[in-house]
């Protein structure tokens, strides 16, 4: 028989064969058989291994910006060690369907949503003993699988839909097929109207920081409506309609009365996550001086000769920020000097990232840092319902939900800023002021790259890379930069297995 290395098939079937109970198992995140559902527990731990499945820089977790930011204008590999080899392919646009990061990437994605299958498939064979905690558990299990589906449609468009547990290799390669993005957006919806319905509070706190509340999930339904909205060809009225429902009902379920009681730096300061941050709906949570748990993103964005993030020494570039990103920042903006700084390191002479800070005792010189990864917060909100509004043509609305996270920052509301003649000449619609606030707002927090493939379209993304300056971007080249660049390619030993059924994106 021809042997294949299957990857599709690695993410979505469990080769487990020893008979322990999963709350035995030496790994906590093993996903179980079928036959370890016994107890509420083991339900329990079955989902806290999805949610740790998050965490994962090959995830979504916070040293992901490969995937994301280093694929937009935001940030690169601008130091001499690392311009070359696989990693420099995302922010070069010369990735390969070879890539191994890449495959890695799709893996992890996959393998988080076969953990939520099995949650979802092997759940009633539990007997609980109140169904609102069943309910929950239902409810954040669907909401990690879509979300993970979310990042695959808009990363690779068409793709494979699995959502019960799939065991033998026949299986598999009968699922293994794309299917239309309409097709995934219509799973995606349905497993969070789905969760809609489980007993959920509104907002997670105290112990259960960190795990996903209504909130979320209407947030999350809102931008999935927004991207449909700009993605698919039908019924984009329909779809920016329930965009702004969801991410009304999500608005509306805020702790807060206006965001400027919330000051910006307050939002990632470690030293207050003991107390209740009013800005998160969703994050990764993580513990500060903890060697499994705890934050790295402030040492690993520590540029060498600088001390402003981490007691860890750094050793190189740091967080390489693209000097495109720093010159969009206003005059007197105060997110820029929060959030990036240059290091006159003369091997560095460069910008690099300082959102996140941890230069406390607590996280060592280790850099075990305890910054959080933000992975939904009201500012996103409140700025995509100015986009949704805006398409919808409520230009009034739209202004007034961007003049909420501008005067949190302290700059001219939009009025007085777009009388300014280097602002108009920068931002000369609402809709590239809109793009401009989401993108200093939440820099480094990997949304930038969503939001210009939601923004444009893909002849119109191409045209708004190429007008960029070579010299503000770094080494990566504008020039490569091309329509195949909307989507990844499919990774090569998917497309091997069945290159009709698994077909390559265009230009690959």
């Amino acid at each position: 028989m021809k042997k294949y290395t299957i990857l599709f098939l690695v993410a979505l079937m469990s080769f487990t064969s020893c008979k322990k109970s999963f709350i035995e198992q030496t790994d906590p995140n093993a996903i179980p058989l079928p036959e370890s559902f016994k107890t509420e527990t083991d339900v329990l731990l079955a989902v806290n291994g999805a949610y740790q499945a998050l965490r994962s820089g090959d995830n979504i977790g916070e040293t992901s910006g490969l995937y994301t930011d280093e694929r937009s204008d935001d940030t690169g590999r601008n130091d001499s060690q690392s311009n070359a080899g696989e990693p420099f392919q995302f922010g070069d646009f010369s990735i390969l369907p070879g890539n191994t990061f890449l495959k890695t990437h799709w893996l992890n994605l996959y393998q988080a949503i076969t953990r939520c299958n099995t949650v979802t498939a092997y759940i009633d064979k539990v007997t609980f003993a109140s169904a609102s905690t069943k309910g929950q558990y239902l409810a954040q299990a669907k909401f990690i699988r879509a979300l993970m589906y979310f990042q695959l449609v808009r990363k690779w468009g068409p793709v494979p839909v699995v959502t019960v547990p799939l065991t033998t290799t026949e299986e598999v390669t009968a699922n293994t097929y794309r299917q239309p993005e309409a097709a995934v957006y219509a799973q995606i919806v349905a497993d969070l109207k789905d969760g809609l319905t489980g007993d959920l509070p509104n907002l997670q706190t105290g112990g259960n920081a960190g795990r996903v509340g209504k909130a979320a999930i209407n947030g999350l339904l809102g931008q999935v409506y927004l991207t449909m909205a700009s993605t698919l060809t039908d019924g984009k009225a329909e779809n920016l309609a329930n965009a702004n429902t969801y991410l009304t009902a999500c608005y509306n379920m805020r702790p807060f009365t206006t965001l400027s009681t919330i000051p910006y730096p307050d939002v990632f300061d470690v030293a207050r996550k003991t107390a209740v941050n009013n800005e998160v709906i969703f994050e990764v949570v993580n513990i500060q001086g903890n060697l499994t748990y705890s934050s790295s993103i402030a040492a690993n964005n520590q540029a060498l000769g600088e001390t402003i993030n981490s007691r860890k020494a750094g050793l190189s570039s740091g967080g390489n920020v693209t000097r495109d990103l720093v010159d969009e920042y206003e005059a007197a903006d105060p997110r820029k000097t929060f959030s990036v700084k240059y290091a006159a390191a003369p091997s560095v002479l460069d910008y690099f990232v300082t959102k996140y800070r941890d230069a406390s005792a607590e996280a060592t010189t280790n850099g075990y840092g305890g910054n959080n990864t933000p992975l939904m917060r009201y500012a996103d909100i409140i700025l995509l319902l100015a986009e949704c509004n805006l398409n919808q043509g409520n230009t009034a609305a739209a202004i007034q939900y961007l003049d909420m996270v501008r005067a949190r920052a302290g700059v001219p509301l939009y009025a007085v800023a777009s009388a300014d003649p280097a602002y108009s000449a920068k931002f000369p619609t609402l809709k590239l002021a809109i793009l401009h606030e989401r993108r200093v707002e939440l820099a480094f927090e990997h949304i930038r790259w969503f939001d210009l493939i939601r923004t444009f379209t893909t002849t119109e993304l191409v045209a708004y890379f190429k007008a960029k300056s070579q010299a503000t971007f770094g080494i990566a080249k504008l020039a490569n930069f091309s329509t195949k660049d909307r989507y990844y390619p499919i990774p090569l030993d998917e497309t091997k297995l069945d290159p009709v059924r698994m077909y390559q994106n265009p230009g690959y």
